[in-house]
């Protein structure tokens, strides 16, 4: 899965105005993680046409970088996620996002973006949800 993240001055309106552009694009927002540090809101989202989405915010004055995720099931109890990120860890890859998309019954879904994506789908495999071809 691939994300677009925005970092912008934080303003009362942001999001407003950048789900107002995406909505006139078309475009559909399919998760969404904000923080703000420092005066900066950090946007990351997941869209339904990133590319497009990408070009859409740039045209209307945002900086957009996007990076790949691997999205991952987990069994929902106590030790999953410990299982994954210290495989990822032994194997030296950096993680630098975690996104929870979804819990329900039958698990968590999360969203792990990390320095080595390639290396990540292979190490979890077994856990991988979406199984597209990552850069």
């Amino acid at each position: 899965m691939k994300h677009v993240t925005i970092v912008a001055d934080d303003k009362v309106g942001l999001l407003a105005d950048i789900s107002y552009i995406l909505g006139k694009a078309k475009i559909n927002i399919e998760s969404i993680n904000a923080d703000i540090v420092g005066g900066k809101a950090i946007l990351s989202l997941a869209l339904s046409d990133e590319q497009r989405g990408k070009s859409v915010l740039e045209a209307s004055g945002f900086k957009v970088g996007e990076f790949n995720s691997v999205v991952l099931k987990l069994k929902d109890r106590p030790g999953e996620l410990s299982k994954i990120t210290t495989v990822l860890s032994k194997e030296g890859v950096n993680i630098e996002n975690v996104h929870m998309l979804s819990k329900d019954v039958n698990g968590t879904v999360v969203s792990i973006v990390v320095d080595k994506p390639k290396r990540a789908a292979g190490l979890l495999k077994d856990y991988m949800l979406v199984s597209e071809e990552i850069y």
